[in-house]
């Protein structure tokens, strides 16, 4: 709990920015996880580096949990304020501060938005193809290590930040990396806060790679007999070196859904690969007539095209609506997000398997991938507390298994809350206590987003 008198001082620091109004503490008790709620004690909106600083020293002095908060859009926990404390809001720090056209890269504050970022380079003719689906913060996104349905070709947050401004849990300002699209000198601390989830400081600003336009743009849905089917064509694909920038999977349930949720009434509820091609007239027609021959081979319906900005737009909306439509898929069940990445040799194995195990188990479990690189996700419903158990089970299982081909427990989600016991398994006891040796040499007082990310033990 913050003491009155700590309130008293943060409120001298932000004036009306500070509030503990029920209303205001339990939007920022949650994210869309399926994860327990829990209030702060305090929000705080920041709208600037120095704020931010402020706060963080004033936090370190009192020994105050600070948990940052960008849009809620997570689904592990990251931002759920586990043990109390202050939610620092950094959704007013919305700034594009610098587009540099001629260098591909562009500076902005955390709180910026995807759909914003994308707003402002439009009239430069560039875009920043990262894209996890929700509107997510940069900041939000830096922090998980984010990426989504562009990552087969633009890769993932990891490969397109240049350069972060953090504040440490003492309140100091740091720069790491810069514009340069190369560096050797000293340690790479832009790669150690990517990915950090708020556990070793709180990033405020983000240097950024963009990318120009493509010349043409064309989406196309192909429908499958099977499943084994849709994954072995997404497998030769990637293994030939066909350049797709996007290529989603969709179960036939997750199909079902969507078809219902976003009224996709053309299509039948069968396994859907979604597929997006960027470059010139030429190459995107090459790149479809390969990968559409490759389809047909595996059991694979003609290309329905959608070249249309309107139409693609129309395509892609229903993809990323698709965990709210398999919520639909059973109104008032508890839910589990399922989040792993494997060699994209054993990803027809790990899918197959996922999809036979819920079958069996009598579990909802809807199948959605960024395929192309591996990462898929199975959205457990459960609509009892038999349910509720087995879906716990499953994920294990989902998880064991990715690791144990060479893969990962979190493609992108990140660890938050439900991934941290996984860590040693990934990585090795000894992996995970360099981790937490980090993690105390940078927030000793142990205040910067407590509870996250390493297991308690740690």
């Amino acid at each position: 709990m913050i003491e009155a008198s700590t309130l008293d001082s943060l409120r001298a620091l932000v004036g009306d920015r500070l509030s503990t109004t029920q209303a205001m503490r339990e939007q920022h008790s949650r994210d869309e996880s399926g994860h327990a709620h829990v209030l702060p004690d305090a929000v705080v909106f920041a709208e600037s580096t120095e704020d931010v600083a402020a706060i963080l020293r004033l936090a370190s002095e009192c020994r105050m949990p600070v948990v940052p908060f960008g849009t809620g859009t997570g689904i592990e926990g990251a931002s759920i304020p586990t043990r109390g404390g202050l939610s620092l809001d950094l959704s007013r720090m919305n700034q594009v501060l610098q587009i540099n056209p001629e260098d591909l890269d562009v500076r902005v504050q955390a709180g910026v938005t995807r759909v914003a970022l994308n707003e402002a380079l439009k009239p430069h003719g560039l875009f920043f193809p990262i894209d996890p689906g929700a509107d997510a913060s940069l900041g939000g996104m830096a922090s998980t290590r984010a990426s989504g349905t562009n990552a087969v070709r633009y890769g993932t947050m990891r490969e397109n930040v240049l350069g972060l401004t953090v504040v440490t849990a003492a309140g100091e300002v740091i720069r790491t990396g810069g514009r340069a699209r190369k560096s050797s000198a000293g340690y790479d601390l832009t790669r150690l806060f990517v990915g950090s989830e708020g556990t070793l400081g709180v990033i405020t600003e983000v240097q950024l790679r963009i990318y120009g336009q493509p010349e043409k743009m064309a989406s196309a849905v192909c429908q499958f007999e099977t499943l084994e089917g849709a994954v072995n064509s997404v497998i030769e694909t990637i293994q030939l070196g066909v350049p797709v920038a996007r290529i989603e999977l969709l179960d036939e349930l997750q199909m079902r859904a969507c078809i219902a949720y976003s009224k996709l009434d053309e299509f039948t509820p069968r396994t859907t690969l979604f597929y997006e091609f960027h470059g010139s007239e030429a190459s995107v027609a090459e790149q479809a007539q390969t990968v559409g021959e490759i389809a047909a081979a595996h059991g694979g319906d003609a290309f329905r095209w959608a070249v249309k900005t309107e139409d693609r737009t129309r395509l892609w909306k229903a993809r990323h609506a698709a965990y709210y439509a398999a919520l639909a898929l059973a109104p008032g069940s508890g839910s589990l997000v399922a989040d792993v990445c494997v060699p994209i040799s054993r990803l027809a194995q790990c899918v197959l398997a996922a999809q036979r195990e819920a079958r069996e188990a009598g579990v909802l479990g809807a199948i959605v991938g960024h395929v192309g690189d591996g990462n898929f996700h199975v959205l457990y419903l459960a609509r009892d507390e038999r349910e509720r158990v087995a879906i716990q089970r499953l994920h294990t299982q989902l998880v064991e298994r990715a690791i144990a081909v060479g893969g990962t427990c979190t493609g992108e989600h990140g660890v938050g809350i439900g991934k941290r016991d996984y860590l040693a398994q990934e990585h090795g006891a000894g992996a995970v206590a360099v981790m937490a040796a980090i993690k105390r040499a940078l927030d000793p007082l142990g205040i910067l987003n407590p509870g996250k990310v390493l297991p308690e033990r740690y």
